[in-house]
């Protein structure tokens, strides 16, 4: 997408985005654009009150596997309180980040704002505090646009972190001034809600999923509960055109708007896999890297909407289940059918795995001995592009 089109896109959404933010007091919940039906509860993106409570208790009584996950967290570079922000006004970002004209940058200060903003609400310390603040303050301030072919999904990317890290600094006494908070929630109305909302049909589903990711998690801090129905809705058709279940007939199901119909279109867009078994998912034999970021994707999506109330954990129940015992089998050493991605498939799920297998195995009991093996073999998970130290924030999260 180029420079005309986004900045088209930021001006049809500035107004709207200026007035409903401008009398919003620091902490609070400023009004909802299109109209609020519910409160949101908050902090409520990925991480809760809760979740935070039981964590703290945890790492006072020095349990595991929270203490080493902790100690992982605070020796992360990203957690320094030496980082240093590095916005641009143009973040350009092309196929595979090439060129990388402040994409790294962009990712690398939102992974880092989020995990400063952990260490404030655990620790109470300050500093963290005012280093996530300062991140902030930094990008809100300039800027003004995402170009090139790989805008959407950097702004998923991104836009995840930046909601999760904003969200715990705005809702717990750290000190966020009120013209700091409006202006970092116009950045986030008007820079990256245009490239999120409609999402990517066509490409290959993890853009989508972490786009819907990223525009649930805003919506929560905007208190956009227009915005937070559009990702549930996004979720609810994405899901089931990336993960197949037998139910769905001989083929998988199309993806949304894409056009993408029929066994020959189908095949081609799941990557020449033309047997379909329960659990498989479209980038499957692309790799496991990106399909482990497609099904991250979705089961952060869900646990913010259960923080907000709404189960998508269990709409996506079958599908999230099975498809993470079908990748983490293979992971765990299983022998590859010749029928599976020519049996050759490029392994390398990396930390995907954490959110689901809480909450389907340790909150709700359902059997996931595969996904269980992964978990133990590679944990602490620590952090990868949208994804941030899940073993310390959801192991056990009640």
């Amino acid at each position: 997408m180029g420079r005309s089109r986004t900045r088209t896109l930021i001006a049809a959404a500035a107004l709207a985005a200026l007035l409903p933010l401008a009398s919003a007091p620091a902490g609070a919940a400023a009004p909802a654009a299109h109209g609020a039906r519910a409160a949101f509860r908050h902090p409520g993106v990925l991480v809760g009150d809760q979740q935070l409570a039981f964590l703290k208790g945890k790492l006072a009584a020095g349990a595991e596997p929270w203490t080493s996950a902790f100690a992982d967290l605070r020796s992360s570079t990203y957690a320094s309180l030496d980082w240093r922000p590095r916005p641009r006004a143009n973040v350009e970002c092309g196929s595979r980040s090439h060129p990388d004209n402040g994409c790294s940058d962009e990712r690398n200060d939102a992974m880092a704002a989020y995990a400063h903003a952990l260490q404030w609400v655990l620790t109470r310390d300050q500093r963290y505090a005012d280093k996530a603040i300062e991140i902030m303050d930094a990008w809100s301030a300039v800027i003004q646009e995402h170009t090139n072919s790989n805008a959407p999904l950097q702004t998923g990317w991104s836009g995840n972190n930046w909601s999760r890290a904003a969200e715990l600094i705005r809702h717990s006494g750290a000190g966020w001034p009120t013209a700091s908070i409006d202006r970092f929630a116009t950045m986030l109305r008007t820079v990256y809600v245009p490239l999120l909302s409609p999402g990517s049909p066509r490409k290959n589903g993890n853009w989508e999923l972490i786009e819907t990711d990223a525009l649930m998690g805003i919506a929560v801090f905007l208190d956009d509960r227009g915005l937070f129905d559009q990702a549930a809705g996004m979720w609810r058709k994405r899901l089931p055109a990336y993960v197949y279940l037998s139910s769905d007939g001989a083929l998988p199901v199309p993806p949304p708007k894409a056009g993408i119909e029929g066994k020959a279109a189908l095949v081609k867009y799941w990557s020449g896999q033309s047997t379909f078994v329960d659990g498989l998912s479209q980038e499957t034999c692309r790799d496991f890297g990106h399909t482990g970021w497609g099904l991250e994707a979705a089961a952060q999506t869900a646990e913010t909407a259960r923080l907000q109330g709404l189960d998508l954990w269990g709409e996506g129940r079958e599908r999230l289940v099975k498809a993470l015992e079908f990748h983490t089998a293979y992971e765990n050493g299983a022998k590859v059918p010749n029928w599976l991605c020519d049996g050759a498939p490029k392994t390398g799920l990396g930390p995907a795995v954490q959110l689901a297998y809480n909450e389907y195995h340790l909150r709700e009991g359902v059997a996931m001995p595969q996904t269980g093996r992964y978990v133990a073999a590679h944990s602490p998970f620590g952090a990868d592009h949208f994804i941030g130290w899940e073993t310390l924030t959801h192991t056990s999260a009640p």
